[in-house]
């Protein structure tokens, strides 16, 4: 299994000038040869493989006036073509979109593989630069550093000025968490983060929320200052800074939070990206749920279907059985039914009919009846 850490770097005045004229030199690089791509394609109706990039790369270095390319590292620059060519590969499948042009005014990032860097209890040497070790903070007491082996450094640059290594280190496969017997559906909310079909009300990280807000007032005033003037550089400092935490403190809590639910449960109805990786690594079973199931207008007591149900109602009675559902509970219950349904028969959880987890054997369709959503205390 593949493991990162990501770590603060600090470099020296040396290296930081160093770092940002290879992030130069992979930016240019990676929008010539997209330019070049593009033209290809247009002109001669070609696609470009990796080794023709390759090639291209090297004219690229032999032109006087991009000689400069010869003076960093020729490792970045080949993997800002592996990275490419992986976009294009990832586009085509659908699983991306079309790639982008890279900006300076975007983060930077430069990887390096083992024939351009040394990693030696727990430093950090990097090829064409300083003899002097990068600096970096290392902050997990339970991991040795010096007893791991990196496939590969990435070094990056934060637009609000931050230095940043992440190490991709090959693992062995974690002991899977004991069975908890537990299973548990998950709805992705809107007035709440998530709701658990045991009746759990996950709520939004308050500090995210606040931090939000900042970054929104933090945008406002860059967006009143003049454009190139030293006012507008400050502020955009700041809405960097903002960023960050924005971003730190949703990973801090999706991390926490898609944690604790996988060590607490064995078998998923729908969640994120997180979950995935983590129900593998702990011998759970993720399964997702097709974003069009209606499981919010279902009742999970009788299967009645409501062919409307407004954001605006949080709760409603069922018609059929008189059930009183909280929304977001009921829709978490609906996707628990569907994903083990799924999971012990293989069944689909998609029916025309009754939107009801059914076995894949041969079942004689039932008509969905329609009904009024009723708040609660109103009359029925």
């Amino acid at each position: 299994m593949r493991t990162s850490y990501k770590l603060r770097a600090y470099p020296t005045p040396e290296q930081a000038a160093a770092l940002n004229c290879t992030f130069g030199c992979v930016r240019l690089v990676w929008n010539k040869i997209l330019s070049w791509r593009k033209t290809r394609y247009r002109t001669e109706q070609v696609s470009t493989s990796y080794a023709q990039t390759d090639r291209y790369l090297t004219d690229l270095k032999r032109h006087p006036d991009l000689a400069f390319l010869t003076e960093v590292s020729c490792v970045p620059l080949q993997q800002a073509l592996r990275h490419q060519h992986t976009a294009f590969l990832n586009f085509f499948a659908g699983r991306a979109r079309y790639p982008r042009y890279k900006s300076r005014q975007r983060k930077q990032s430069a990887t390096y593989t083992r024939s351009a860097f040394r990693w030696r209890e727990g430093r950090l040497y990097l090829a064409k630069m300083t003899d002097t070790p990068l600096k970096v903070v290392w902050s997990w007491p339970d991991v040795d550093p010096a007893s791991i082996e990196p496939t590969s450094v990435t070094v990056s640059r934060e637009p609000c000025g931050r230095w940043y290594v992440s190490l991709s280190v090959e693992t062995p496969d974690p002991e899977q968490a004991p069975s908890t017997g537990s299973a548990v559906g998950v709805d992705l909310g809107v007035k709440d983060f998530a709701v658990t079909s045991d009746g759990e009300k996950i709520a939004n990280a308050r500090r995210l929320a606040r931090r939000e807000r900042n970054l929104a007032r933090y945008q406002r005033r860059m967006a009143h200052e003049q454009p190139g003037s030293n006012n507008r550089a400050k502020a955009k400092a700041k809405v960097a800074r903002a960023h960050r935490k924005v971003a730190a403190s949703r990973a801090d809590f999706l991390h926490k939070t898609s944690t604790r639910l996988v060590r607490d449960h064995d078998v998923w109805g729908e969640f994120r990206r997180q979950l995935k990786y983590k129900a593998a690594r702990y011998g759970r079973h993720l399964i997702v749920i097709d974003r069009w199931y209606p499981s919010s207008n279902t009742c999970s007591t009788c299967g009645h279907l409501l062919v409307e149900l407004p954001l605006s109602t949080r709760a409603w009675c069922c018609p059929a059985c008189r059930t009183l559902h909280d929304r977001d509970v009921n829709a978490a219950k609906n996707i628990l039914a569907a994903g083990l349904a799924v999971s012990a028969c293989g069944g689909d959880v998609r029916h025309p009919g009754s939107p009801r987890p059914q076995s894949p054997q041969k079942q004689e369709p039932q008509p969905a009846r329609t009904g009024i959503p009723v708040l609660p205390g109103s009359s029925q």
